[in-house]
């Protein structure tokens, strides 16, 4: 299948290069020219702006940072609409339901159809093709463009609407950064008590409090120091920040989502939008008094 693909950071990157090893066709696209350098030696066409992607193949693939620079791929000066082939765009970004019912509504006056496509299960799942592939727009699209989905990992279908796996993929990272937040503050509180921090993982691994933190970002990253998971501090605000304001609209109650939203505004302002996501355990450990570190191997 001959795609277009936008935006290869640390999540596009590795999808970008499971296409070309699948076999497609793929033309790349993105400010930095050494990112596209490396799809290029393995066999990508390099293109020179969004709109020269969309005038070479019918279906484009974006990943892409932040909800400003999504609108001006889309719509900017050297857009995708600004191309002549385009028929197909799909958003692996994380936008939100409004940015993601404004955009179709652009595309559809151009007769380019939409499809949201979100994706969950970090890098290490964009490496290994094991995402969760949150899809909606009309089925038949979906299935059309599946088998190339399917090289990212697990597809749902979760509607028709413009915006449905957008709500899927808010609902799924607010769990995610909740899960962060209170497994700081849980494991703070075990080690100013005077228990050892990667014990504490290992009970609740076996237990019943066992999450995505414990399983995988507190080993990886918190206990050894590293703060190095590959998910930006600014990108996880971002997504909550959505989720707020979609519960808002909806007239959901978020009490709890408040308060989970205040410590990842915190957390940014002391580490930086820079900073890996992992790094508000340090904004806990500074509030606790604590340091939660796997105790050194003799």
């Amino acid at each position: 299948m001959e795609i277009g693909f936008i935006g290869l950071g640390n999540m596009g990157g590795p999808m970008s290069r499971r296409l070309v090893e699948a076999g497609h066709k793929l033309t790349v696209f993105d400010t930095r020219k050494e990112a596209m350098d490396k799809l290029v030696a393995l066999g990508a066409q390099a293109a020179s702006s969004p709109a020269d992607v969309a005038s070479r193949v019918e279906t484009v693939m974006t990943s892409l940072p932040s909800l400003d620079i999504g609108m001006k791929v889309v719509n900017g000066e050297n857009g995708l609409t600004r191309g002549n082939r385009i028929a197909r765009y799909i958003d692996l970004s994380t936008t939100g339901s409004r940015a993601a019912v404004k955009t179709a509504e652009i595309l559809k006056a151009r007769n380019i159809v939409q499809i949201d496509c979100p994706v969950s299960g970090g890098v290490g799942g964009a490496e290994k093709g094991t995402l969760a592939v949150m899809t909606s727009g009309p089925k038949d699209e979906v299935e059309q463009v599946r088998p190339a989905l399917e090289v990212f990992g697990k597809v749902f279908y979760c509607g028709d609407k413009p915006g449905m796996a957008q709500s899927m993929k808010l609902a799924n990272n607010f769990l995610s950064a909740t899960g962060m937040a209170a497994s700081s503050e849980a494991i703070a509180m075990g080690v100013k008590a005077g228990l050892d921090p990667s014990l504490m993982c290992d009970v609740i691994n076996a237990g019943s409090g066992m999450n995505t933190a414990t399983t995988q970002k507190f080993p990886r990253s918190v206990l050894p120091g590293t703060f190095d998971y590959g998910f930006g501090m600014a990108l996880m605000v971002k997504d909550v920040r959505l989720f707020l304001a979609e519960a808002e609209d909806y007239g959901i109650p978020v009490e709890v989502a408040k308060a989970v939203g205040s410590l990842w505004e915190t957390a940014m302002k002391e580490n930086g939008e820079q900073s890996d996501f992992t790094e508000l355990a340090k904004t806990v450990e500074k509030r606790a008094g604590v340091t939660m570190r796997a105790a050194k191997k003799a």
